[in-house]
């Protein structure tokens, strides 16, 4: 089976989806909505982590109130998808995809992005249909990405092999990939910095190709 029967399960939000500058102007604007100063991009990385609330304690040094955490949350979200519509695939991503399905390889989308608001996002970069499947998160925006990995895969009934790897930018995608028993490799174009990514015990690439390369080596 060697290479060709790996199937690559893709992150989308700071993987496929070149958005992190989309993500933390819209971070900036939600703390400003509760009095919280501007955060950098590198200090960002350093503390971002899933749940989303954990990382607000992390900043904040304490768990916010429900409230403040309903404020932040609704303010992200709106500044968030106001600017991601100026964002971009990741360079080379859309060659990538394209290739891997010339291939006759397999690969899917599975995000922790709401799911009504993924679909349209992906088909509007015209590469749907590179994917058996695309799901996105359908319900509350804390949920964390293993339950939500084992369901992608199950809808899939079995289309895919068993050589599964997971491409992501965050610790949470190699979390989810060891939930259902598959491999990741891990990026830094997105939202953790490598240091926090090498915590993750999996390879971590500075490039897609990279990260397409090192997903294949996994399974010799």
């Amino acid at each position: 089976m060697g290479k060709h029967g790996t199937h690559i399960v893709w992150d989308w939000n700071g993987t496929l989806f070149h958005d992190i500058d989309a993500v933390i102007g819209a971070t900036n604007a939600s703390f400003a909505e509760i009095g919280l100063p501007p955060i950098t991009l590198a200090r960002y990385r350093d503390l971002y982590c899933v749940p989303v609330p954990r990382f607000y304690e992390r900043l904040m040094g304490r768990v916010p109130t429900t409230e403040e955490w309903e404020v932040m949350d609704a303010a992200f979200h709106r500044h968030y998808w106001s600017r991601a519509e100026s964002a971009a695939l990741t360079e080379g991503a859309e060659q990538l995809l394209a290739d891997r399905q010339a291939a006759g390889l397999t690969q899917s989308l599975c995000s922790l992005a709401p799911h009504e608001e993924l679909i349209p996002i992906v088909r509007t970069h015209g590469i749907e249909q590179l994917f058996l499947r695309v799901d996105g998160r359908i319900g509350p925006s804390h949920t964390g990405k293993a339950q939500h990995m084992e369901r992608h895969l199950a809808a899939m009934d079995g289309a895919v092999r068993q050589r599964i790897v997971v491409i992501g930018d965050a610790v949470d995608d190699a979390i989810a990939a060891a939930h259902v028993g598959a491999r990741a490799v891990l990026y830094t174009g997105g939202s953790h910095s490598r240091a926090s990514l090498e915590t993750a015990g999996v390879p971590v690439v500075d490039s897609l190709s990279e990260a397409v390369e090192a997903a294949e080596d996994l399974y010799g």
